[in-house]
């Protein structure tokens, strides 16, 4: 054998030698990675269940229910200690229909269902209106009448409601009360000119003034949750009108009122959907919540409608009967968006509001946009196995774990400073019940189990 063929032999084994080596470490460095990922999901799950199953749910099952007027109280301070419910809100109290309906339906229990039922049965006793039908938009603790609006924001959420409680509880009233709602809202409400719905209205479903009434705007707001509605309608009905009403709003969200070209949903528009400066508006969440507001009006964007907006349309789609691929350009570019512009890497945790060119307006953080982005960025990394996604969640959820929720008490606090000071401790009020804080955790619960039953 000449030196030269013994050479070349020894060479080949080194290189041969070197690729398997290599092969071999980043084979051990992958399995690796996978291992670690494994157990964080594993502890996020196990984190994520303790504080559904002995924090949340024992809170609002000790709490929620109005035992002397029926439906459900909605105000705790910082210890969690009623503070009255002088006021109920259409929205609010079917919220909580909502969440005890989810909870008999996750795990069927007398108790539950009872605390389901006996929301219903006040919200058709003292919300509808029988004389123009629909529902009233907010009552007296006792039930009697207070504010007889129309508001769509909150019929959308009596659609929600009652469907989702129907399917649970098999109580016909509730699919029957869905569909009447879903009705009413053909006729008065959709905008046949331009698409969408009238979202503020009178008692006799004449539209409310401009303005602060807003009778003269639409928002992703009211649409995104007529979306969800919409969604639980068509699977409690099977039928296709409530379908195709579904994907008429998944059209119009999708190509609409979000900024195509930095992925950022918008906040108001006129009646024909073009983008206005946000203004603060009567009935509204923005108008009466405390914190840090806008000096001027705006086009601002929400990062928890952003990444909300994600995974209720993959639910949209999914009841739908529709492929989720051609919208997969788009909710990237949405929790893209919130990534760079609304995560919070230094402190942990998401800002509260954005501006559509682009950066973080309002530092604050604030209860709900987390509740949201934690299951979107969870939903990200189900579509596309991006790692970002499951380290945005992370960062998201070890921020909540350590600083937003009361574990003590059992619920979130609403409002915290960029670092996470507490400016506003309460764990509930007109607004914030178990719903979102209670939805998020029963979707990463099941998120979390998924992706782990994959790993």
């Amino acid at each position: 054998m000449s030196n030269h063929s013994s050479q070349r032999r020894v060479s080949g084994w080194i290189v041969r030698s070197l690729v398997l080596g290599l092969f071999v470490t980043a084979t051990t460095s992958a399995t690796a990675q996978e291992k670690d990922v494994s157990k964080q999901l594993a502890d996020d799950y196990q984190k994520v269940n303790k504080h559904l199953n002995q924090e949340l749910i024992p809170f609002w099952d000790k709490n929620g229910v109005d035992e002397e007027y029926g439906g459900y109280l909605t105000n705790f301070d910082a210890e969690g200690k009623s503070t009255g419910t002088p006021e109920k809100y259409l929205n609010t109290q079917c919220r909580m229909i909502w969440w005890f309906s989810q909870l008999n339906a996750r795990n069927p229990n007398p108790s539950h269902r009872e605390k389901a039922k006996q929301g219903v049965d006040f919200l058709l006793k003292h919300f509808w209106d029988k004389t123009n039908e629909g529902w009233y938009w907010k009552v007296k603790r006792d039930g009697s009448q207070l504010d007889n609006a129309k508001i769509i924001y909150g019929e959308g959420f009596v659609i929600y409601a009652l469907s989702e409680y129907s399917m649970s509880t098999g109580d016909k009233r509730g699919l029957e009360y869905a569909e009447k709602t879903f009705d009413l809202l053909q006729k008065y409400a959709a905008d046949t000119l331009n698409g969408g719905y009238y979202e503020n209205m009178e008692e006799d479903w004449s539209p409310a003034a401009g303005g602060f009434s807003a009778g003269d705007r639409k928002g992703i707001d009211t649409h995104m949750h007529l979306l969800e509605a919409f969604t639980s309608l068509a699977l409690a009905s099977k039928k296709e009108i409530h379908k195709r009403k579904l994907m008429e709003i998944v059209k119009l969200v999708s190509e609409k009122m979000v900024d195509q070209k930095t992925g950022c949903g918008l906040n108001q528009f006129d009646m024909a959907f073009r983008p206005i400066p946000a203004i603060n508006i009567k009935r509204t969440w923005n108008a009466e919540r405390e914190g840090e507001k806008p000096a001027d009006p705006t086009e601002t964007t929400s990062y928890g409608h952003n990444t909300e907006l994600v995974w209720l349309m993959v639910r949209a789609l999914d009841a739908a009967g529709e492929p989720v691929e051609p919208y997969k350009p788009l909710f990237k570019k949405l929790l893209d968006n919130a990534i760079q512009n609304g995560v919070d890497f230094e402190y942990g945790g998401v800002y509260r509001d954005g501006l559509r060119k682009g950066g973080a307006l309002i530092l604050e953080k604030e209860w709900w946009q987390h509740t949201e982005a934690l299951v979107g960025f969870l939903q990200g990394y189900q579509l596309f196995g991006d790692p970002k996604y499951l380290e945005a969640f992370q960062n998201l959820w070890d921020f909540v774990d350590s600083k937003m929720i009361n574990h003590e008490v059992g619920d979130w606090r609403r409002l915290l400073d960029r670092k996470g000071n507490v400016i506003d401790g309460t764990i509930g009020n007109e607004w914030k019940v178990a719903y979102h804080s209670g939805r998020s955790m029963l979707e990463c619960e099941k998120r979390l189990k998924e992706l782990m039953e994959k790993k």
